[in-house]
């Protein structure tokens, strides 16, 4: 049986993690491997469980999240997909100039799940933004934010990568800054699996296959990627697409090896502390490939 893949989103952040399959990395490793994009609304964390796919695109934090409401069996996180926030801001006009105050007063669809929401509070803050005088709205779905964004609500959106840059392609919105810019790097997304699939023959294969997809997502040139990855996102111009891994080489979303660090870990966890998204913080060697 191939090794099943999964990503929790679909975007070109995670491309590393799709090139595994997409670019063949995993074969040239002597692993089959298959992926399956999530639907709208599935939990790629329930999938995993019901034994459907063997590893998943996931982020440290869904692990803090998981142990404070009780769970003890929880995938153990493997490698580091992305060190920095790859959610982008969309305005109406270009605005080369934008600074993060000029959010105050103005409507910002913000996606509010656990971890975006998190870091967008947390970047807004240390670019000099007051949360308070921002109109944080809650519209749902990626897809119905985009939505409500090209049907006229709201004066930002906060969108991953790939959609954003189609938008602005379209003339529909413009990339007017990248969440995590300017700042300190952190544990933002990583590769978990069960232990079952940690304890086996295939973890160093795996992880030597994810090195090189890693490594050639970061190098190579952003338009021989799009070209590789482009099948899995029909709905992205081409153009768009490379664009969008162009803003994470920029940005090195895919800077350092496959290994989570504790810095990175210790990084992440203060802004979920900060953010009150956690009760208290937990040790390293309880979530992550020691």
């Amino acid at each position: 049986m191939p090794l099943r893949l999964m990503p929790t989103r679909h975007s070109p952040f995670y491309g590393p993690f799709l090139a595994m399959h997409a670019a063949g990395f995993l074969e040239r490793e002597g692993i089959e491997s298959s992926l399956r994009l999530p639907a709208d609304g599935e939990s790629t964390g329930a999938v995993l469980q019901r034994g459907e796919v063997d590893v998943i695109q996931s982020a440290v934090s869904a692990a803090w999240t998981a142990r404070e409401k009780g769970a003890s069996d929880i995938p153990i996180h493997i490698a580091q997909i992305n060190r920095r926030d790859g959610f982008v801001l969309v305005g109406r006009e270009p605005d080369p100039n934008f600074t993060w105050n000029k959010l105050e007063g103005k409507t910002l669809i913000a996606d509010y799940g656990h971890q975006p929401l998190a870091m967008l509070r947390w970047g807004a803050h240390n670019k000099g933004a007051d949360l308070s005088r921002i109109n944080f709205a809650n519209l749902g779905s990626s897809s119905a934010m985009e939505a409500a964004f090209r049907d006229g609500q709201g004066d930002y959106v906060h969108l991953q990568a790939g959609v954003p840059q189609q938008m602005q392609h379209e003339g529909a919105g413009y990339v007017v800054a990248f969440a995590g810019a300017g700042l300190a790097p952190l544990a933002f997304s990583s590769i978990a699996a069960p232990r079952g699939f940690v304890e086996s023959d295939q973890l160093p294969s795996f992880l030597g296959g994810f090195t090189k997809a890693k490594a050639w997502s970061r190098e190579s040139p952003a338009a021989e990627v799009a070209q590789v990855l482009a099948p899995l996102f029909p709905a992205l111009h081409l153009e768009a697409l490379t664009a969008a891994i162009a803003g994470c080489q920029v940005l090195g979303c895919w800077d350092g090896n496959a290994a989570i660090s504790r810095e990175d870990y210790q990084a992440a966890q203060t802004v979920f502390l900060w953010a009150g998204d956690i009760e208290h913080a937990h040790p390293y060697e309880e979530v992550c490939l020691r």
